[in-house]
């Protein structure tokens, strides 16, 4: 019965089917790694792009993942949609309503704080805690605060 439920939901909604669940948007192929989870209402855009979400990374709710940056071809400032990679590394935590775009690269054991929007984000360190619009990086946050537990 749930099964049904999802196809038709996907049919129904013109989603993608994927991993996760029906109500989670996959496109492209982005490379996902050992127990990855992407909560309801997320969006991961690999569309002629590269995305990888590297093992145990955690996205939560309503969070956007895109490698596609269309608002300098809408202007007319570009003939084509810009694209950069996104590569988040282990055991990375994206919290709700986050958006990540491309020319990205978090470091393992970083969390993104709720709310974060990352543009042009560039190489952030192993540990770090990213937060704000503009976002701003506190590099080895997580470092001195003991391993992980999980």
């Amino acid at each position: 019965m749930i099964k049904l439920l999802k196809n038709f939901l996907v049919k129904l909604l013109g989603l993608y089917p994927n991993q996760f669940h029906p109500l989670v948007y996959i496109k492209g192929n982005p490379e996902i790694g050992k127990g990855v989870f992407v909560g309801f209402f997320s969006e991961v855009n690999a569309t002629k792009g590269r995305v990888v979400l590297s093992d145990n990374c955690d996205i939560a709710s309503f969070v956007a993942i895109n490698v596609a940056d269309s608002h300098k071809l809408c202007i007319g400032m570009h003939d084509e949609i810009e694209r950069g990679e996104i590569i988040l590394e282990d055991n990375v935590f994206v919290g709700s309503h986050s958006f990540i775009g491309g020319k990205t690269h978090i470091g393992h054991h970083s969390v993104v704080a709720a709310g974060t929007i990352l543009i042009n984000g560039g190489h952030i360190p192993p540990y770090s805690l990213i937060v704000g619009n503009p976002h701003r990086v506190k590099e080895g946050y997580y470092k001195t605060r003991g391993a992980p537990s999980c």
